[in-house]
């Protein structure tokens, strides 16, 4: 049997559904294949969204118009703003989710976007002609003809599971793996390796003593993911725990390391340096006596609990032992143990800055595949893998993102410019212009470009439109209207800040830290008036107003770092030199030029290996 389609999306997981979703609503005849419909969306490790870098990528999918910032929301048992003692460049939203809702809502979506189907099968072999991808064959016989493929296969490509010297095949617990495909891949030149990744036991909650645990409750406040105008918690809340392993966890953990298949051999790729195992963590810091863990709610209403911190792959009575010398844990039942699982990775090198692989036209990669780790770096990469591939289809300008524009930018340059020898995961260090990238201005820096190309909404953008009017009119205000010094300075005084000698605008002392627009409201008639006139979203909009206040000196400086930078953006180079016959650059660079082909100088001047001096003579040759 034989369908025909414009993109095939294979596999299901973060990255495969917003792929499929992208591709569908702006136009293309779309089919997502997965393994199992009941496992879409699944979150294969811990149950949340967000966290430090992460949760601003899903703000900005959103922003995008994607689907991970709405399921979240609706799925949401706990959410928190992190890093809220520091500068809003480093906020970040994280939420506990209904793992089980989750896989359900995101299942609902998909199945209500028009030109978008879902086959339940196994892709073995992608179809090559002439150097162009034009379908797949699945392991039930059936051929799926396409214009473009986007493979987001996550942790299934020849995935092999470990508990101590336990060893089976699949892709995540008691779901297999994928074979042939990576094989079918590879025989047209394209390179991959082996990583690894964990997941720690699963705990049944009526064997817990929460009274030996520290309570961590969520937030109510406003704020969210989406920026669309939702509801914000609509499940019950849930708090999580926290406690620490001890020396005597330590002690039977170390005994159990010669059969742990991370260090007996048994397991030779490469884990997450960021998200170690258990086991890991007591050999990098011997002299650590404690390490924290954190007890997560699965869903609303299940006892199945997730403990953040202790991923592992030792042997289960190892794990099961060392736990029970935790005093909320001495009486633990589990569901299932940790363990590790190896997988195939394609060397993200060999892709476009469109996630478009380069020896496989109308071929994209987005997610684990690709070498990252987390479910919203694979999300950022399937949107802008969707995007591309119905691009490829129905023509259109590439669309990317900037290093100074999105972190997905930044995401997905890092990984096409500098690859990977670990699994890749998203921090704002990584990014050089954080306070542009902020987690509450996504969709003022992407939802126009969106809504150009035809995937943002006309709903989304009218919000845009009025959140950007009530900014503007309020930063406006605060520019403009005086205050006098005799009538405020009782006021500065009374909240611990300097009184005024003479008169100011009223930006000058929204600068101060102590001063907010809320506080300065109370004392300041004619602010109390301007900001009474934001009916929708005003919580949001007032803090985004006052960031954009606070901080703009900063934003300032970095745009216009940014500026600079982008000159030799504009500077294209891809195809103009033969890098080989450049003894003037070093063998280094002529090596990882040739290999990277960059587009443009910036980008070459980000290859790890190429160094100012040759950037300088490759400028050198521009200019004649």
């Amino acid at each position: 049997m034989e369908f025909n389609y414009d993109v095939v999306v294979i596999g299901a997981g973060h990255a495969g559904c917003e792929a499929a979703a992208a591709a569908a609503n702006l136009g293309s005849k779309t089919c997502l294949i997965t393994m199992d419909m009941n496992k879409i969306g699944q979150m294969s490790c811990n149950p949340a969204i967000g966290g430090i870098a992460k949760g601003q990528i899903v703000r900005e999918i959103d922003a995008l118009g994607g689907y991970t910032g709405i399921v979240t929301d609706r799925t949401a048992i706990q959410f928190r703003l992190l890093n809220r003692s520091k500068g809003p460049a480093m906020w970040s939203p994280r939420a506990q989710c209904d793992r089980g809702k989750f896989i359900w809502t995101w299942r609902e979506i998909l199945e209500n976007i028009p030109n978008l189907h879902i086959w339940q099968d196994t892709v073995r072999r992608i179809i090559v002609e002439e150097g162009t991808v034009k379908g797949v064959e699945t392991a039930w016989g059936v051929t799926f003809r396409a214009q473009c493929v986007v493979l987001t296969a996550g942790t299934f490509l020849n995935g092999l599971m470990h508990v101590g010297k336990t060893m089976l095949p699949g892709g995540r617990m008691a779901e297999p793996a994928s074979y042939e495909l990576t094989e079918s891949i590879a025989a047209h030149g394209i390179t991959y390796g082996r990583m690894k990744t964990g997941t720690p036991v699963r705990i049944d909650g009526r064997s817990v003593h929460f009274e030996e645990m520290e309570i961590q409750d969520g937030e109510a406040d406003f704020h969210k993911f989406s920026f669309l105008d939702m509801p914000q918690r609509i499940l019950k809340q849930r708090p999580c725990w926290t406690c620490f392993t001890n020396e005597e966890t330590h002690e039977i953990l170390r005994r159990g390391l010669p059969e742990s298949p991370l260090f007996n051999g048994q397991i030779q790729s490469i884990g997450p340096r960021y998200c170690p195992s258990i086991e890991t963590k007591i050999v990098t810091f011997p002299d650590k006596s404690q390490h924290q863990l954190f007890l997560e709610p699965e869903g609303e209403s299940t006892q199945e609990l997730y403990l953040n911190g202790f991923s592992s792959s030792l042997p289960m009575e190892i794990q099961i032992e060392a736990l029970k010398k935790i005093p909320a844990f001495r009486d633990m039942v589990i569901y299932r143990p940790g363990y590790a699982i190896e997988y195939d990775y394609f060397d993200p090198t060999q892709l476009t800055h469109t996630l478009e692989t380069k020896l496989i036209k109308n071929l994209f990669f987005a997610g684990q595949v690709n070498g990252t780790t987390g479910y919203e770096e694979a999300a950022g990469q399937g949107i802008i893998a969707g995007i591309n591939a119905h691009i490829n289809c129905h023509g259109g300008e590439p669309f990317t993102l900037a290093r100074d524009e999105a972190y997905i930018g930044v995401l997905i340059d890092d990984l096409v410019t500098k690859g990977v020898d670990e699994p890749y995961r998203m921090f704002t260090s990584r990014a050089e212009y954080r306070i542009l990238l902020r987690m509450d201005d996504a969709d003022m820096r992407l939802t126009e470009r969106s809504y150009q190309l035809g995937l943002a909404k006309a709903d989304r953008y009218a919000l845009l439109k009025k959140k950007r009017n009530a900014l503007n009119h309020i930063v406006e205000f605060c520019q403009q209207f005086s205050i006098k010094a005799a009538l405020i300075n009782p006021t500065l005084e009374a909240m611990g800040t300097t009184p005024l000698r003479h008169g100011c605008k009223l930006v000058d002392l929204i600068n101060r830290p102590q001063l907010t627009l809320t506080n300065m409201a109370e004392h300041v008639d004619a602010l109390h008036r301007e900001l009474d006139k934001i009916k929708e979203r005003r919580e949001e909009i007032i803090e985004a107003a006052e960031i954009l206040i606070k901080y703009d000196g900063y934003i300032q400086r970095e745009r216009i770092i940014a500026d600079k930078l982008a000159r030799l953006e504009s500077i294209k180079i891809k195809g103009k030199f033969d890098y080989n016959s450049l003894q003037s650059l070093s063998i280094e660079a002529r090596q990882k030029l040739t290999k990277i082909d960059p587009e443009t100088i910036a980008q070459a001047s980000r290859i790890p290996g190429v160094s100012p001096s040759d950037i300088n003579v490759l400028l050198v040759l521009c200019g004649r």
